[in-house]
């Protein structure tokens, strides 16, 4: 049997900045969100996501509408809390985005 693992928003300002994105990003977010569910952590791997730092790693979607990522840290209980999504415009994470990344996993009981 599968561990259950759950996936989280922080708080209302990612949902906001998840309902921002294009449809067809939000559903590759929700395929996602499936998978780990599903099968647990070991769903989160390339080319689903990457780690960034620390303790914080990278979800990957891309669809019609561009790229867009979503930063998340997992936690005891299996969860896995998502801190930050964005539209990625760049080769590299930008440095802005894991700093608020950061700020916002210090909110977090790891």
């Amino acid at each position: 049997m599968t561990p259950e693992w759950s996936v989280e928003f922080l708080n209302q300002n990612v949902v906001d900045e998840f309902l921002s994105l294009p449809k067809d990003i939000q559903a590759r977010f929700q395929r996602i969100f499936r998978l780990v569910e599903q099968n647990g952590l070991n769903a989160l791997v390339m080319p689903f996501a990457r780690h960034i730092d620390e303790t914080i790693w990278e979800m990957r979607a891309r669809g019609r509408s561009g790229i867009a990522r979503g930063l998340y840290v997992t936690t005891i209980g299996r969860k896995v809390v998502v801190l930050r999504f964005f539209s990625k415009k760049s080769q590299k994470t930008p440095l802005k985005e894991i700093e608020i990344a950061r700020k916002r996993a210090a909110e977090v009981t790891l």
